[in-house]
């Protein structure tokens, strides 16, 4: 949230350096930041959707055993 902060008051107070660059080492710090925090969600996400399939494969699996009996 800092990085988000300080990259806002350097646009604020450079309104026109910042086209000639003047925030963008802010820039790639926050790019940086927010491709890490998607890289831990995708990863939690893919976790969490390896348990839901073996759940789901176990229910298959239960209701084709209770259904050849």
């Amino acid at each position: 949230m800092q990085i988000i902060e300080q990259f806002q008051k350097c646009h604020v107070e450079h309104p026109i350096a910042k086209f000639f660059g003047e925030c963008t080492d802010l820039k790639i710090k926050l790019d940086r930041c927010f491709r890490e925090e998607k890289a831990l969600k995708r990863k939690a996400n893919f976790e969490e959707s390896k348990k839901l399939k073996e759940q789901l494969r176990i229910l298959r699996k239960e209701n084709a055993a209770s259904s050849s009996q």
